[in-house]
């Protein structure tokens, strides 16, 4: 996968928009790869894949080929993604079976998913189908498949909730989708990476914005590396 140049200690001057963080994602992903991407914000990395790099992107409703977000005239609606979004097929475009779909989700045939989180551990867990709340509506859906499917998982989300605290914490507290999983975060005040290290998987903050990668780490109750 490729990285940004720019370094943790270079913090660009505002948080990221949706828009940024969705074009940053964009440009993450390898050319030639087979990609998910999940309800909510992931939708909008579609909007910015280039065609030069050739990635495919698959929906578990059962479509490979799927296109930016369709508006206007270009809408069809028995062509929507798995959050029942319009969209567009690109040239090559094919449709199956619900069920084959997830077993090319199962099947490790998937380079990337993109899934939002209401939590992440710094050891890659990812918590993102329940907070657990007495009256919470269980909505899994297809995040379990993919968690464990996807030869690597990006996660987008705000980085802090409303009570100002990291949603990258040491351990989740909400129900687990999957174990060890995430590989990245994106979020719109940093980009997170975790690694393998000697004494175990470490949190790296790749890029910080809004504010300085020093005054970031440190709102955090556990380390975090600063790279470069």
């Amino acid at each position: 996968m490729s990285t940004q140049n720019s370094t943790a200690s270079q913090a660009g001057q505002q948080p990221l928009s949706r828009e940024d963080l969705a074009k940053l994602v964009a440009a993450d992903i390898a050319p030639g790869s087979y990609v998910n991407l999940g309800i909510g914000q992931p939708t909008k990395v579609s909007d910015y894949l280039s065609p030069e790099q050739q990635v495919t992107l698959h929906t578990e409703n059962g479509m490979l080929g799927m296109g930016p977000e369709a508006h206007g005239e270009d809408i069809d609606e028995e062509l929507i993604n798995a959050g029942k979004i319009p969209v567009t097929e690109l040239p090559g475009a094919s449709y199956f079976h619900h069920a084959d779909s997830f077993a090319m989700m199962r099947g490790g045939h998937l380079d990337v998913c993109v899934l939002g989180a209401f939590q992440v551990s710094a050891g890659g867990d990812l918590a993102n189908w329940s907070t657990g709340a007495p009256d919470a509506i269980p909505a899994v859906g297809g995040a379990m498949d993919l968690a464990i499917g996807a030869k690597e998982v990006f996660v987008m989300m705000s980085l802090f909730a409303k009570d100002g605290t990291p949603k990258i914490v040491q351990e989740c507290t909400y129900p687990v989708t999957g174990l060890g999983c995430v590989s990245r975060v994106y979020t719109d005040h940093g980009v997170f990476l975790i690694e393998q290290a000697a004494d175990g998987p470490q949190l790296v903050l790749r890029e910080a914005y809004g504010i300085e990668a020093e005054e970031l780490v440190q709102r955090f109750d556990f380390p975090v590396v600063i790279a470069g």
